[in-house]
């Protein structure tokens, strides 16, 4: 997807501006950051979506970094952003909408009369449906220990097909490892574009919390990989693709896995690195008690990359212990 177009900073328009969600018992307004940049040159529309999970805040980054030269760089279409959908949640270190603990990646589509997660839903789902994106890409992090990988929903069947190969395809673009998921959660912005015939990712990109300047960079480059291809920005000199083993290179997609979960309860020493692959019935991280007794070894179960690992050595049973992404 190339074109011959001239760039001139003039024909790029960037805008910042809010949408009201809701007014607060002291009657002072809660809005959304909202961002925009417009070319004159028709093209494809992009949405960025960033902290909906208000402890997942490196997408904030990205996203600001993304406009600060978007000026000099975007020869057609418009790229739209939400850079912190979650300020409540951003402003008290919390995944979730903190007065209302909802989880807002499970509040999709919303609902206007809803209840406030639904409602701070609704009003993201429909300003990003009504601009018909070519591609929305949804950034979070994963665990603290972690490689960044590009997430799709599970198919959402054969009305839809059009969307998903798409979003197949642009996963493929980024350079990260392509993850299938296999949890059918029904609620998140993603499946939800999808099931709206809009083509969307995810971008789990390492550690919340905190910001990483090499996670900022990974999601940039994944970024602009795809603007690449889309012929949004100049053809890349070198396109971005981040380290793997050869089996588990960007491009082929691998199938999202956290199993086998632990039987026993106490302390985990892991033995595999996020990065890694591993062999089945390789072990991957044993499990011992306050004495230091084994309590039991953990397997895997697929040939695999691991993409993470917990971020807490407390288990019990029941419990997953690390990511992985299998062929």
């Amino acid at each position: 997807m190339r074109n011959n177009l001239k760039h001139n900073t003039a024909s790029v328009k960037v805008s910042y501006s809010f949408i009201k969600i809701m007014t607060g018992s002291d009657l002072s307004l809660r809005r959304l950051p909202l961002m925009s940049a417009k070319s004159v040159n028709p093209g494809p529309v992009v949405w960025l979506t960033a902290c909906g999970h208000g402890d997942e805040v490196c997408g904030i980054i990205i996203v600001q970094e993304i406009f600060k030269n978007i000026r000099k760089k975007l020869l057609c279409g418009t790229i739209y952003a939400f850079p912190l959908m979650n300020p409540i949640g951003f402003e008290t270190v919390s995944r979730n909408i903190t007065v209302s603990r909802e989880d807002l990646n499970r509040s999709f589509p919303g609902k206007q009369t809803g209840t406030l997660g639904e409602r701070l839903a609704s009003s993201i789902f429909c300003t990003i449906r009504e601009t018909s994106p070519s591609l929305v890409i949804d950034l979070h992090n994963d665990w603290i220990n972690s490689i960044p990988y590009s997430l799709i929903d599970h198919n959402p069947g054969l009305s839809h097909k059009t969307a998903y190969d798409k979003a197949k395809i642009f996963t493929r673009q980024s350079g990260f490892v392509s993850i299938v998921d296999t949890d059918k959660m029904t609620n998140t912005l993603s499946y939800n574009l999808l099931l709206n015939n809009i083509p969307a990712l995810t971008f789990e990109i390492c550690e919340p919390y905190l910001i990483n300047e090499k996670n900022v960079r990974y999601g940039l480059d994944a970024i602009s990989n795809i603007l690449s291809y889309l012929g949004m920005i100049k053809p890349l000199e070198e396109r971005f693709s981040c380290p793997a083993p050869a089996a588990y290179k960007a491009g082929k997609l691998l199938r999202y896995s956290d199993k086998p979960y632990s039987s026993r309860s106490g302390i985990i020493r892991f033995i595999a690195k996020p990065g890694e692959e591993v062999r089945k019935d390789q072990p991957f991280a044993k499990i011992v008690n306050t004495f230091g007794k084994h309590q039991e070894t953990l397997t895997a179960i697929n040939d695999a990359i691991v993409l993470g690992h917990s971020d807490s050595s407390v288990v019990f049973p029941g419990m997953p212990i690390m990511a992985f992404g299998i062929i």
